[in-house]
This record gives structure tokens, sequence and C-alpha cells, in this order.
């Protein structure tokens, strides 16, 4: 690590580290400082921006304590004033030098300190930090070990991050799906902050999953989700040659789905929201047994064998209660629709639940509850 007294040049100087030091100061350091100086990249952007800020100021005033002067005397150096300079996702603390103006009487600034402030706000890596599970709370802690960074302040970088995600919501609302073969869609609502989120993700023949598109909804009412639909085939979502939907036991979403595509889509019920449905109607006692009955039926290989052993099971659940017999009966098609097409033994483990988008759902939920509204 470094030293401070190694830092610490001018002993009776206010500035404690590196505020005014340049490449000069730092060819002449020992290469020890050298490379622990290279561990902490704000440091050299200082050293940098002191060189940037000095060039100019010798431009207009010449070198310190020279009778030679440009511009006929018309600038001097005058002090310095406190700055900042944005670096990445963090501000560096930085002295500038000011300098007097005799012809017009008074300071001017320094241009390349004006360019400086320009650099562009944090965006890429901010919402990555985010995304890895840095809170807005912490982000200032994030500084360069040698104290020369200050991380920007929580509000502002609440507003980087807004004005940021904004910019990718349009670009995520708005990109072509032409180049994509969805072969599946799973649609799937989720609370978030107490509002209804309904998000549809789409797979594709090469297997890649993609999220597609996402409407906020009071509901899983089927005109919201029908017009998150028809705002994905306007962006080019390839459906002409059919789509298998995997969905939970929402009605609205069948219906937008039905609405949407014809008979284009099948859809495919989630076989473990199914099961959980059943489970709540009966003793805990029960469960275990009915779940073992459930999951062989589903496993079986025909459409044929899987239906009958369903069956069965509704009419042993019609002894202990009929809320149960009649949960599974609902949509009891819908959930062997891979079977219907013979391809459960290939795609079921895929397939045959909204796991695929649950798993999307819970990334969602743990990026999000960094983000506070």
């Amino acid at each position: 690590m470094i030293n401070q007294n190694q830092i610490n040049m001018e002993p009776n100087s206010k500035n404690k580290q590196l505020n005014r030091k340049n490449l000069t100061w730092l060819q002449e350091q020992s290469v020890e400082l050298k490379i622990s100086l290279l561990q902490n990249h704000l440091s050299i952007c200082q050293i940098m921006i002191n060189e940037l800020l000095e060039e100019e100021v010798k431009q207009k005033a010449g070198n310190r304590y020279s009778r030679e002067k440009p511009y006929d005397g018309r600038y001097s150096r005058w002090g310095f004033n406190p700055g900042s300079v944005r670096i990445g996702d963090q501000k560096l603390k930085i002295e500038v030098p000011r300098l007097y103006d005799k012809e017009k009487d008074k300071n001017t600034m320094l241009h390349r300190y004006e360019d400086l402030k320009q650099l562009p706000e944090p965006t890429e890596q901010l919402i990555k930090g985010v995304q890895l599970g840095l809170s807005m709370r912490d982000y200032a802690k994030v500084i360069d070990h040698l104290g020369e960074g200050f991380g920007m302040s929580k509000s502002s970088i609440s507003r980087s991050f807004t004005d940021r995600t904004e910019e990718k919501l349009k670009e995520f609302e708005n990109r072509s799906l032409n180049h994509l073969q969805v072969i599946a869609l799973f649609i799937d609502g989720k609370y978030l902050s107490k509002e209804q989120i309904i998000i549809c993700m789409g797979v594709t023949l090469q297997g890649e999953k993609i999220p597609l598109g996402f409407v906020q909804a009071a509901t899983e009412n089927s005109e919201p989700i029908k017009d998150m639909l028809c705002n994905l085939k306007e962006r080019g979502l390839t459906w002409e040659e059919g789509l298998l939907c995997v969905i939970d036991g929402s009605k609205g979403i069948r219906k937008a789905i039905e609405e949407s595509f014809g008979d284009k889509a099948v859809v495919q019920r989630c076989q473990w929201h199914k099961q959980e449905n059943i489970l709540k109607y009966i003793p805990e006692k029960d469960h275990s047994a009915v779940k073992r009955k459930y999951q062989q039926a589903i496993s079986k290989e025909s459409h044929m064998q899987a239906m009958e052993s369903l069956k069965d099971i509704s009419r042993d659940l019609e002894k202990i209660n009929i809320s149960a017999a009649r949960s599974l009966e609902e949509g009891l098609e819908d959930i062997l629709t891979l079977h219907r097409l013979g391809l459960n033994l290939d795609f079921s483990r895929s397939f045959a639940t909204t796991n695929c988008i649950e798993n999307l759902n819970s990334q969602i939920g743990k990026y999000l509850n960094k983000v506070k509204l």
C-alpha cells in the first residue's frame, strides 16, 4: 500500500493526497509507488487530469515564476478552486487552477475543465452494479482505495439509473423480433411493488430463452395481455406456423392467447400448478399419496394412459373432497397437451410447467428489490 507520507509531498499544503500531482511527479517516484498507484485507477486519472489542466494554464499564463508570459501577460495564476470530474460511476475530487484575465478584470474558467465536466454519466456499469446486487444506498461506498474518488449521492445515482433504464426500456419494447424463430411462449404474472406484471418469454427453435414483453395490469385480465401479444406480432413475432403456449391456470391469459393466435396456438397448462391447486383442498395427511399418484399419471407415455390415470385420481378425490376433484377436472385436457402431441417424453421437463419463466421472475425480483421507488 502507498504510505501517506509518500503522497503528501507538500507538508504545509491543505491537499493531503494527489490533488495537484502531475506526470512529472509520477515519473520521479519509486517503482513500488508506481505499481501501487496502478492498482488504483482513479489516482492515475487524477494525475492525468492535473496534467491536462496544467498544460492549459501554461499555454495562457506561462511556466510558474517565468518572466516570459504568453498573450503579453494577460493571464495570471490565481490559486485553486475545489472541483470534481465524473469518471465512470464515481466522482473524482480535483483542485482546479484559476486564471485571472487582466483584460476582462475577472477570473476565467479553464476550457479543458469544462470539457471534463461533460464526460458521460454512468450507464452500463451502474446498471450492471445494481443487477449484481449493489443497492443505491451502498453505491457511495464503492470508491478508489486511495480515497481520491467519492461515490455520487444516492439521489444522483437513482436519477442516473432511472434515466438510463428508461432508455433501455424503450429499446426493449421497440426491438424487432423478425429474426427470432420462436416456437413457444411462457406467459405468467408476477406482483412487483403491489402491481400485477404479466411477463412473456419466448423459446426459440435453437433453445434460447428470450424475454419478449410485459404489461402492467390490475389483474390477469385478457385485454391488457391481448394488447401485449398484439404488440409482439407487430414487432415481427413468428406465429403463423404454430406456437406452444405454457401458462398457469389463468383464464385471462388463456382467452388472450385464443383471441390473438386462434388455432395456431396450443396451450400447455402447468402441471405443477395443477397439483398445488388440488392439494390445497385436501388434508395434509393425504398430500403424499395424492402427489405420488398424480406424478405417476402425468409420467405415463401415452395420452390415453395418462388421461385414464388422472380420471382414476379424480374419482378417488371425490371421496375426500369434491372441490379437489373438480379442480383436477378443470382444464384436464390442457395439462396433457404434450402427451396429445406425442412430445411429452422429449419435452415435458422443459415445457410441462412454468418453471422456466418462474426462474426469470425470481431474477427480476432479486434485481428490483435493490431499487426503491
